[in-house]
């Protein structure tokens, strides 16, 4: 409590700067945690705190719970770069804790916690939810992801690479704790709070208005209301949710077709000849080979054979059968696999089959190519009953080993042991069955315990994570 005594001692007007850097930490925390858990102002704690920002030299708006961080940061531009990173910094050479600097960081980390978890209540409007999606870019930019990162939109690899995030921590001097791991809780709990408040928009009022549309960047909690909502609308409010939705789809589709593009291929095919082009010479093996025409009086290599790169690739025609659970609870999986199918799709000698269900199964083969269109004809929620899907998927399969079945679903099913039995058979005949629990970008997914544990005890473990894995996954099986 020694680090509250000087703030509650203070006068709410002109309050007396805390007199060390970790007291005025200790304040710009406490305030932010008090406004977290109670909206209304803690007038020691706020005098404190624009004691504290006025004297380390930044701007007092960034107390203003209103004020969204580009509204900041259109006045105090020179601030854009501290955001970036802000809760990745690297220690200093020398060991030292730069105890001043983590005071301004405290300031700017408090701005957009707090703009980004205390959302309020009642109804939101589209330029509220434009603000908070904005706002929650920011956080992921300190956390050293791109925005869309962690919300399972349209972001790829973070700064790290593969992971999404730099595993570095907050305290500059002080060993780094490791963010591998809580990076992924945050990204869901971000797609919550944005769900909460599509929720709690006048959706309908907001599609019929063209310049309230303009102001909504299309997330897949936005995609999901759309989705469910979409039977509803007609007219301009339709033709504005399918421009999102469109949007959206064409946006994943660019990240997801990159992943394809830079996933592993198969294994060459040796029994062609390698082109004999320049783009294909192996200089490194033609010097080796043609080191014993080395003359040294000469000091030149004379090369009398040129080596090639073996290029192409074995590939046989292959059939791909996507089942997607199209109950509420899927809807994250149902858009990405859906948008990974028409990639595939697109490949050559790769036959793609389409199917979603419910407590009824939907052939969306002849759309596959198109993700949009599909969407469209999906019907979110119903209960779940895989067995009218298997019916459809089984005759589909005419060459069990050029075959791979992905089957996306939390496996929470009314027929357990017949449809996993069939499932089972699929898999004995040779067919590659692949069970997907989550393709989500964040990660987060529940899959049925039994269902998880039988497919285990099969050979086939349920894969639930990132969707790279199953872009993986497939691009080694298919090509």
């Amino acid at each position: 409590m020694s680090e509250l005594s000087v703030v509650e001692g203070g006068a709410e007007d002109g309050a007396p700067v805390p007199d060390s850097d970790e007291n005025r930490r200790q304040v710009l925390y406490w305030r932010l945690l008090a406004r977290l858990f109670d909206p209304e102002e803690q007038a020691s704690l706020e005098s404190a705190s624009v004691a504290v920002v006025e004297d380390i030299g930044l701007p007092v708006a960034l107390l203003d719970p209103a004020a969204s961080v580009d509204s900041v940061l259109q006045r105090h531009p020179e601030l854009a770069a501290e955001f970036d990173g802000l809760m990745t910094p690297e220690p200093d050479a020398d060991g030292e804790r730069d105890r001043a600097a983590e005071v301004r960081r405290a300031a700017l980390a408090s701005k957009v916690l707090l703009n980004v978890f205390s959302t309020g209540s009642g109804t939101v409007t589209a330029e509220q939810l434009a603000r908070w999606q904005s706002d929650a870019g920011w956080l992921e930019r300190a956390l050293g992801c791109r925005p869309g990162d962690l919300r399972g939109g349209r972001g790829g690899a973070g700064r790290a690479g593969g992971g999404g995030v730099s595993p570095t921590g907050t305290g500059v001097g002080t060993p780094a704790p490791d963010l591998s791991r809580l990076i992924p809780e945050i990204g869901p709990e971000l797609g919550s709070i944005e769900a909460g408040l599509v929720q709690r928009m006048h959706l309908r009022e907001v599609l019929a208005d063209p310049a309230l549309v303009s102001r909504l960047t299309p997330s897949m909690s936005l995609i999901e209301q759309l989705l469910r909502d979409k039977n509803n609308l007609s007219g301009v409010a339709l033709a504005n949710a399918k421009a999102l939705i469109r949007r959206y789809v064409d946006e994943v589709t660019e990240v997801l077709r990159t992943q394809v593009e830079k996933a592993s291929v198969g294994e060459l095919d040796r029994s062609v000849p390698p082109k004999r082009v320049f783009r294909n010479l192996d200089l490194d093996r033609t010097i080796w080979k043609n080191l014993t025409n080395w003359d040294p009086e000469e000091e030149r290599l004379y090369v009398d054979r040129l080596y090639y790169r073996h290029t192409s690739r074995k590939t046989t025609p292959q059939r791909l059968i996507v089942v997607v659970d199209q109950s509420g609870s899927m809807v994250d999986s149902m858009v990405n696999c859906t948008i990974l199918a028409s990639i595939f799709a697109g490949l050559p000698k790769v036959d793609v089959h389409l199917i979603a269900y419910d407590t009824q199964a939907l052939d969306l083969t002849p759309w596959a190519h198109d993700p949009f269109e599909t969407l469209l004809r999906t019907q979110l929620g119903g209960g779940t009953d895989g067995t009218v899907a298997m019916a459809l998927a089984q005759p589909k399969i005419a060459e069990p080993r050029n075959t791979v079945v992905v089957w996306i679903s939390d496996f929470y099913e009314w027929r357990t042991d017949e449809l996993f039995e069939s499932m089972a058979a699929l898999h004995r005949s040779g067919a590659k069955f692949i069970p997907v629990g989550s393709v989500t970008s964040s990660g987060r997914g529940s899959v049925n315990p039994w269902f998880r544990e039988k497919f285990k005890d099969l050979g086939t473990p349920v894969i639930s994570g990132h969707i790279k894995k199953l872009v993986h996954e497939l691009k080694t099986f298919l090509t």
